[in-house]
């Protein structure tokens, strides 16, 4: 009789499971992850300009220090979120556009292309904006503002849209994203920096070759790339460039391709539907089922595994609790002048209209 493995899946009392049926139904919502982040975001709001508002800054600002292999850090709660915990959302995006870059919408030169120059746009025309409204003023240095688009935001609002807007769209719109973040990284870089540490992005850059090679030579395990991941994330970090763009470089490094054949499953289907005919054969039977399962996981690239298993941490974690952490902005003390300074209008207008028109004049 042919030797067959199962696997029964863990049962649930019935109170439990008719208990968290909602919480599933919810979870398998296309829009699930965007619902999070308005959410938060609210929560955030209300939190930061409520008479609780206090306990919201103390949270964010209570120390967590980690140490370990002769490495400490000691930082408040809104930096290990914004580049630690960050950067594992930037890990996700790196690899999902590299994806695209290879398998899908944007394989080809033009396609690419067309998003670094939207976001390009989008970013020139709202600093001229701004300027517009500050040239001569001390806060002209501000310009680098509404320059930036915050990606995560911007990616749950496309959540929500999820299934309503072609999937051609939604990449375009993903890779100008990121584009985007990557564009405001390099102005804050070289603008607002403290200054560069040419040492450790010297080490930075020989991390990344490594990685390429690791790539070109045909590494596909997992725990080399995460271990030099970690190491790239510390010499960004120490180089004075913010310390996610470790993770788009990352993803941009796993491999996205697999190191078996599908066809060769089937060889091994074949022996086994052979030796399934041998009542004496329940040893090779073992053997062959080992193999397929070897063969089975190797089939699918890691890049792969890692978008499926990353995914939902990141929808339903980290852009929620990123957005609880940077959405509190306090709106109690603005007063009507406030509201109409040259500042608030470089700022509004370069964001509203100025990334529109930026955006539309540059495709």
């Amino acid at each position: 009789m042919p030797l067959q493995r199962t696997r029964q899946p863990l049962a649930l009392p019935r109170p439990l499971a008719l208990a968290l049926r909602p919480f599933q139904r919810f979870l398998q919502n296309k829009s699930a992850s965007g619902i999070l982040l308005l959410v938060a975001t609210g929560v955030a709001l209300v939190w930061a300009n409520s008479r609780f508002g206090d306990s919201y800054r103390r949270l964010l600002e209570q120390t967590i220090s980690v140490s370990g292999f002769g490495v400490g850090l000691s930082w408040p709660l809104h930096l290990w979120i914004n580049d630690a915990l960050m950067a594992l959302f930037f890990f996700l995006v790196g690899m999902e556009i590299k994806r695209e870059l290879v398998l899908g919408e944007l394989n080809s030169v033009r396609k690419a292309i067309l998003p670094a120059f939207a976001a390009l746009g989008g970013m020139l025309v709202p600093a001229l904006i701004y300027l517009a409204f500050n040239s001569g003023t001390e806060s002209a240095r501000g310009w680098g503002i509404p320059v930036a688009t915050d990606i995560a935001f911007a990616l749950g609002a496309l959540a929500l849209l999820r299934g309503r807007v072609p999937a051609s769209l939604a990449i375009f719109l993903t890779a100008l994203a990121v584009f985007d973040d990557l564009g405001a990284i390099v102005v804050i870089a070289l603008f607002y920096g403290q200054g560069v540490n040419a040492a450790a992005l010297l080490a930075a850059g020989g991390i990344t070759l490594l990685l390429v090679a690791m790539n070109l030579f045909g590494v596909r395990r997992l725990w080399p790339y995460l271990a030099m991941g970690v190491l790239l994330w510390i010499a960004v970090l120490n180089s004075g460039v913010h310390a996610t763009i470790a993770g788009v470089v990352l993803g941009l490094c796993i491999p996205s391709r697999t190191r078996r054949d599908p066809a060769e499953v089937d060889v091994l289907l074949d022996r086994l539907h052979t030796v399934n005919a041998d009542t004496d054969s329940e040893r090779f039977r073992e053997e062959t089922l080992d193999a397929i399962e070897g063969y089975l996981a190797d089939t699918r690239a890691p890049l792969d595994r890692l978008v499926r298993a990353l995914h939902p941490w990141v929808s339903f974690v980290i852009i929620p609790v990123f957005a609880l952490a940077n959405a509190g902005v306090e709106v109690a003390g603005l007063s009507p002048r406030d509201l109409v300074s040259p500042l608030t209008l470089g700022v509004a207008l370069g964001l509203f209209l100025g990334k529109q028109a930026g955006i539309l004049g540059a495709t």
